[in-house]
């Protein structure tokens, strides 16, 4: 086939893919429309206009802002009965001394985070009051500058001044909106104490200077730790106690006009990580305090907060407009007992309702005319409930105005608190509405991304199997189809034209798709049945034409019948959730009906004895090779087996524990564990790259002076003692890394980036020059047989060989006489030859591990191990496999059969899971978008890419060695 018509066959294929993954993804990650119109004063809900700030008097001149990453509700919740407190129990003592000594004073909230529950994502939902969506998760590398309305805007516009420090993801957010700002790297997860330190250097004096209106304080340590070490360690009661000294001491210098707001964006899972929508992820701790009465005393534990609830109850009680896009609702503990509120005690919270309410019903129609996207039943029903709340609600004012000295009855009390519920009940429904819709898949798009997606692996499953149709029939098979999709797009895109509908790209693509793939099955299966009619006038033979044809579907039959038994699987949800357990059991199935099918078809036994020994040496080989495959497909069994202890859990399944081993070395408190941890951890990459060298000695790759033979001796294990450097680096105590930290913080990156500069080094060797034989000439000698001038004792060694040499020399002075060429004399042997293809390629194969395993925990390195070990054993496997099946048919050798690639394609997914990944936000290992980088990423390609590697590993690496 043409060059040009493979490289046009590839593009189109990844065309196919590509239309049918962008369909299903249109339908799967839903995007919010952003509404750019702010609020302001001019434009207030509020019945009343004569008092300034507008839309509501404020309570308080001042806030403080006080942001702890990743405080979890039981970091901040107090238990004096637990004795025998977790290192992240019982340690913000002064929460709990507050609430329980000045209950009018200070209340603490569960604060229930929306997911995905990352900082930046947080941070715009708890300053806009809408609900950011999965697809912006990707922002969290390299965050844009909010456009939506927000809280800091509304600052700003009403000449508020806002000093801000912590995070530096508030800058990134927010440019050129604080008055001053003290910004500091948030992305060294590794560090505790940098940005906590340089908050605390600056708060208690900001806060006495008094140049302030709203002080944003953003601490990381404690989010950090949970990254690094766990919430289990003992850094994390450090970090905590730290915090409640802050808090302490913050309280005693706060003034009577000033409000603080102590709240963690987000929590975290008993590993440290978040970003999903687990129990422990979604609950935070919102702790409210105020120098003045505030509260009504109760009884009963407070309601759980929504995070988004504190932008309208913030912009209320500072006297600033709510957002634009708020959908969040004012929290009723807040505004329900006053001070001089008289004898009517729900009035100050129906009047913060009323304007809340207004607010969102402005919101609503201003979308709905945008984006069309809301549910119109819907719709209709809560204008008629804003309807009849805001009609109840004039009735009750005007009766208070009709009369000057109102004193308000039972009758009055009870309509005022239906009149709160239905106003509650409006904003809630309203937030559920745009959760549904906001969050809704379309099942349409999904289904046909599937079917696309489908005939795809269908289209190339027919190429696979029909090269040479393919090769002689590529002008019918490829360019045809591309122009039937050509012609189909061209149709569509002009009747969308005339239609007044608007052509998008994705639409095209999957036209073009389509129509391909119905071109495709037209000719293929027209030129199959014009080669089966020819087929049959020649056949002598049909059934026996029958019988092959059925034996070759029978191969690719359970292969294939697993394949998509794996794939309707998808449909479960329990599948879903056990997936790594069922491919794992997949796995093992295919590879040991594998070794199976061979003793059934009695490859492996053939009844040897010794007079069959020396009767035929071929069954000693037999034998030999039986032997081999039995023990491979043993130490397969185990690579998988032992692979599983490095399994993570996904949240659905309440009674899984994590592995240990994708803890990291440093979250462990024990020094003995940690070093023998560590040692294990040096121990398998040194015995993966013992293996590797130890390969390419036995096949002769290590002879020559080739620059990519030096690279190997001496690259391959400095790069390997530069990773356990740096594993040694990160898993030193932080008590220890305090007293070096300059010094640690440029190891950690000088490191990495010299694994990362001879790792691209060594690709860049590798393209220039993958050759890796040695070729050694030598010349035959005219020298005398055995030297006359030797000892007896070396005569007598010597004369044990003179026969073979006197047979060699009369070979060789023969084949010189007969042919006349005194060149016969010379040899040339060529060292690697036969490993010339596969040397290049497990040199790639150990670079990439190389990487890879460094943009893991280090105590991965032992699954790294494993899964080259599973994937030597199951390429040894076939290859023995293909040499007992066809000893005598050698026309096989050079085709792939489909169990094989089945069974590498569930290997790749077993060591997925067996990485400690699973399909789910939580378990995404955003550390390795920070290996070898100490500051933030100006955008968020390499931290995807870094992060796509990690994720992506086990398909990688198989993906390569599979070229092997």
């Amino acid at each position: 086939m043409p060059r040009l018509a493979t490289v046009l066959s590839l593009c189109w294929t990844c065309l196919l893919f590509s239309a049918g993954l962008g369909l299903f993804l249109s339908g799967f990650l839903l995007v919010r429309l952003e509404l750019r119109s702010p609020s302001s004063c001019l434009h207030s809900p509020s019945s009343t206009r004569h008092f300034n700030p507008c839309w509501m008097p404020r309570r308080f001149s001042r806030a403080v802002v006080v942001v702890i990453d990743a405080l979890r509700f039981d970091f901040a919740k107090y238990d004096p009965g637990n004795t025998n407190p977790k290192p992240y129990e019982n340690k913000l003592e002064v929460i709990h001394q507050n609430v329980v000594s000045k209950p009018q004073h200070a209340r603490l909230f569960r604060f229930r985070a929306d997911p995905p529950t990352t900082t930046m994502q947080r941070i715009k939902g708890m300053t806009t009051g809408t609900l950011p969506t999965f697809i912006d998760v990707g922002s969290n590398f390299a965050s844009t500058a909010i456009e939506e309305d927000n809280l800091i805007q509304q600052f700003v516009l009403n000449k508020k001044k806002v000093v801000f420090m912590g995070d530096d993801t508030w800058e990134a957010l927010f440019p050129n909106k604080f008055a001053r700002s003290f910004p500091f790297s948030s992305f060294n997860v590794r560090d505790l104490h940098t940005v906590d330190d340089g908050i605390l250097q600056h708060i208690f004096t900001t806060v006495e200077a008094g140049e302030w209106d709203v002080l944003i304080a953003h601490f990381l340590g404690v989010d950090h730790c949970g990254h690094r070490y766990g919430p289990r360690h003992s850094m994390m009661a450090e970090k905590l106690n730290q915090m409640n000294q802050m808090l302490r001491s913050l309280i005693a210098t706060l003034q009577n006009d000033t409000l603080l707001v102590v709240m963690g964006d987000h929590g975290m899972t008993e590993t440290g990580d978040h970003g999903g929508d687990s129990e422990g992820e979604v609950d935070a701790a919102l702790f409210i305090y105020s120098p003045l009465p505030m509260f009504e005393i109760k009884t009963e534990d407070p309601e759980v907060v929504s995070q988004i609830d504190l932008v309208p109850t913030l912009a209320l009680l500072l006297g600033i407009p709510i957002p634009y896009s708020n959908i969040g609702m004012v929290i009723a503990d807040m505004f329900t007992s006053l001070p001089k509120l008289g004898d009517d005690q729900y009035l100050e919270h129906a009047k913060a309702l009323r304007i809340n309410a207004i607010q969102v019903n402005r919101f609503l129609e201003s979308y709905f005319q945008v984006a069309k996207d809301l549910p119109l039943e819907k719709l209709s029903y809560l204008k008629q409930l804003f309807s009849t709340a805001m009609a109840e609600y004039n009735d009750l004012i005007t009766d208070q105005h009709v009369f000057e000295k109102f004193i308000p009855n039972q009758n009055h009390l009870a309509r005022m608190q239906n009149l709160i519920i239905t106003m509650r009940r409006y904003l809630r429904e309203t937030k559920e509405m745009c959760q549904e819709s906001w969050a809704r898949f379309n099942p349409v798009h999904m289904l046909c991304g599937i079917i696309l997606l489908t005939a795809a692996c269908v289209h190339c499953f027919l190429v696979s199997e029909n090269v040479s149709t393919f090769e002689s029939l590529h002008r019918v098979l490829l360019f045809y189809p591309i122009i039937w999709g050509l012609a189909a797009a061209l149709i569509v895109s002009i009747w969308m034209l005339i239609s007044g509908i608007m052509v998008k790209s994705l639409t095209l693509c999957c036209w073009v798709a389509v129509g391909s793939h119905l071109g495709f099955h037209w000719n293929f299966w027209r030129s199959k049945y014009i080669k089966n009619q020819v087929a049959n006038k020649l056949s002598q033979s049909s059934i026996a034409a029958i019988q092959e044809k059925w034996q070759s579907w029978w191969k690719i039959l359970i292969p294939l019948g697993l394949t998509l038994l794996r794939c309707g699987a998808m449909f479960s949800n329990s599948f879903v959730v056990n997936e790594g357990q069922v491919v794992s059991f997949l796995l093992k199935s295919i590879v040991t009906f594998t070794v199976l099918e061979l003793k059934w078809n009695g490859k492996l036994n053939h009844g040897l004895n010794v007079i069959d020994m020396h009767r035929n040496p071929s069954f000693v080989t037999y034998k030999r090779e039986s032997l081999y495959i039995i023990g491979l497909l043993v130490t397969f069994l185990l690579c998988v087996l032992c692979s599983n202890n490095f399994y993570n859990c996904r949240e659905e399944l309440a009674n899984c524990e994590p592995s240990s081993f994708l803890r990291p070395l440093s979250s462990l408190s024990n020094r003995q564990e940690r070093n023998v941890h560590y040692i294990l951890s040096v121990l398998s990459l040194g015995f993966l790259v013992y293996l590797i060298r130890k390969w390419f000695l036995h096949y002769g790759n290590l002879n020559s002076s080739h620059l990519i033979v030096l690279f190997v001796r001496l690259g391959f294990p400095f790069i390997a003692f530069c990773s356990c450097c740096y594993w040694a680096v990160n898993a030193a105590p932080e008590e220890t890394s305090v007293k070096l930290h300059d010094m640690k913080e440029k190891i950690v990156v000088v490191l990495p980036g010299i694994v990362f500069g001879l790792v691209t080094t060594g690709f860049f060797i590798v393209l220039w020059n993958p050759i890796t034989v040695f070729v050694k000439e030598n010349r035959q000698s005219d020298e005398t047989l055995v030297p006359s001038c030797k000892s007896s004792a070396e005569m007598k060694a010597d004369s044990l060989h003179v026969i073979p040499l006197i047979y060699r020399k009369i070979q060789q002075s023969m084949k010189i006489h007969f042919n006349g060429d005194r060149d016969e004399s010379r040899t040339v042997a060529a060292y690697g030859l036969g490993t010339v293809y596969s040397a290049a390629l497990l040199i790639v194969i150990v670079l990439l591990a190389f990487l890879l395993i460094l943009l893991h925990n280090e105590r991965m390195s032992l699954a790294f191990l494993l899964l080259f070990l599973e994937g030597f054993s199951l390429l040894e496997i076939h290859g023995m496999a293909r040499n007992l099946s066809l000893q005598t048919d050698n026309t096989g050798y050079f085709t792939v059969p489909w169990y094989a690639v089945t069974a590498w394609v569930f290997a790749a997914t077993q060591f997925f899971y067996a990485t400690g990944h699973q399909p789910t936000f939580p378990t995404i290992q955003w550390n390795a978008a920070f290996v070898g980088f100490s500051e933030g990423h100006s955008t968020n390609i390499l931290p995807a890419i870094l992060v796509g590697m990690n994720t992506f590993a086990s398909h990688i690496l198989f993906a390569v060695i599979f070229l092997r």
